[in-house]
């Protein structure tokens, strides 16, 4: 089994995995300018702000995705090269962090807050605040998805280090 070749295809499956943020991102800020160039209820011209404001954070996930798995891609024949074991225990400690992180906050926190924003629907009137529950719902639905085939891919990725670890 080839590590650098598992740690470099599972980087780029992430970096690609990051478009989809960019995307959604981008499709929000389209709906944005869409409610804003035809929206001719109080509902419609509610949702500019919240629409644009997702997007733009959806955009900045994607982005915060990228740029570093890019970076690291370039970094890894080195790191691996130099101190192998140490790179694949490396890789170990950061996998496992990531996947702790993904029970909390993709599987516990943003069920949460659709479940909060749902209810939240109904209790307010006002279209600006019913435009913002239903936009973080969309985004939080986006980014679940999104994180829940990454959190599978990510513990594909750490069974192989597991894997190679006893070859020290």
């Amino acid at each position: 089994m080839d590590i650098l070749k598992t740690a470099t295809d599972w980087t780029k499956a992430e970096m690609v995995s990051s478009a989809f943020f960019v995307l959604f991102g981008l499709c929000f800020i389209l709906a944005s300018l869409g409610f804003w160039q035809l929206g001719k209820t109080d509902v419609s011209k509610a949702y500019v702000v919240p629409t644009l404001v997702a997007g733009s954070l959806l955009l900045i996930i994607g982005l915060g995705i990228f740029l570093p798995g890019f970076w690291r891609v370039s970094s890894f024949a080195e790191a691996y090269n130099s101190d192998a074991a140490g790179f694949v225990a490396s890789e170990i400690r950061r996998a496992d962090k990531v996947l702790n992180d993904y029970r909390i906050a993709v599987f516990r926190v943003i069920p949460l807050i659709i479940s909060v924003c749902a209810l939240a629907i109904l209790l307010f009137e006002a279209p600006i605040w019913r435009a913002s529950l239903v936009t973080t719902i969309a985004m939080m639905a986006a980014i679940l998805m999104i994180d829940t085939n990454a959190n599978a891919r990510l513990e594909a990725y750490r069974e192989h280090l597991s894997a190679a670890e006893p070859t020290r």
